[in-house]
């Protein structure tokens, strides 16, 4: 099994910033693509950004590219989301995601977008940017 772990969540102002950390736990040699996602009141959970298990590739929602930053320290079993130039409409509850170890090879560059293939969740970490 695997645990992640947010951190790095708050309240910012809106042209302000803020880095997201995921600390995974437990089986972590298991993990593959690593990606954020977030989601509103009243809204569904939509895709941020994802990262290949080694870091070569990255993808982001349009809404963020320029703005979000992902990365991944393997030897630190971390994930990070520098976010920049927030905006009020960001504000939603972040949540960290990993995929079993191998799962991707055999997925499209598409795959990483859609949290149906992630296989482990952590416990999301609020994000509220003040207009």
């Amino acid at each position: 099994q695997v645990q992640l772990v947010e951190s790095g969540g708050g309240l910012v102002q809106a042209g302000g910033s803020l880095r997201l950390s995921c600390a995974t736990s437990g089986r972590t040699f298991s993990t593959d693509a690593m990606g954020w996602f977030r989601q509103a009141p009243g809204k569904e959970r939509e895709f941020v950004a994802a990262i290949s298990w080694s870091g070569g590739s990255t993808y982001y929602a349009d809404s963020v590219k320029g703005r979000f930053t992902i990365s991944r320290d393997n030897a630190k079993n971390t994930v990070y989301l520098q976010m920049n130039s927030l905006k009020s409409e960001e504000t939603a509850v972040y949540y960290c995601a990993a995929a079993e170890a191998g799962k991707f090879a055999y997925y499209s560059a598409s795959h990483y977008y859609y949290n149906r293939y992630y296989d482990y969740w952590g416990q999301g970490t609020q994000v509220t940017v003040s207009s």
